[in-house]
């Protein structure tokens, strides 16, 4: 459930890596905090990229679309689904913000596992989903001396319905 997710950023494109958690005809759904560097990247620009390289068998598909966060209500179900160490994990983590040493990330889980001893714990008003809404696929499989087969995806909408037109990539 490893992807990469690619924004684009005001000085330079950046990728990481996060996990898909839900896929459907809506798109692909990933959590994070929303002060994160990707959030906010997202923010001020929604086109990403996903990709899902399987390398040992010469495969990958890539999704370019729109991202948008989720609704509360989908947040919430699936922080409650999360173990308990990582719906803790959630209010520890100020995400790519920078810090003196491990000991300050440390000493803050001690403190929320303090706080939050023995009760349900809260989502964070800084945590939730976003969803990619593809708007192309392109899916690759190596081949014998590069040769390789790509195709495409493209979703063309107009105002009486939507299509996948679909296009054979050259190597």
């Amino acid at each position: 459930n490893a992807m990469v997710l690619g924004t684009i950023s005001d000085d330079a494109p950046r990728a990481r890596t996060v996990l898909l958690k839900n896929f459907d005809r809506k798109g692909a759904v990933f959590y994070t905090n929303y002060r994160s560097k990707k959030a906010f990247d997202i923010s001020t620009n929604n086109k990403v990229s996903l990709l899902f390289p399987w390398y040992k068998i010469e495969r990958q598909v890539i999704i370019i679309g729109n991202a948008e966060k989720i609704s509360r209500k989908e947040s919430l179900e699936y922080f409650k689904s999360r173990p308990l160490e990582s719906q803790i994990g959630a209010w520890v983590s100020e995400q790519s913000s920078i810090i003196e040493s491990r000991n300050v990330i440390e000493k803050k889980l001690e403190e929320i596992k303090f706080n939050f001893n023995r009760k349900d714990i809260p989502i964070p008003n800084f945590w939730g989903g976003f969803r990619v809404k593809p708007v192309e696929f392109e899916f690759w499989q190596g081949r014998e001396n590069r040769l390789h087969d790509r195709f495409r995806y493209k979703l063309k909408e107009n105002a009486q319905h939507s299509s996948w037109e679909i296009d054979r990539l050259s190597p």
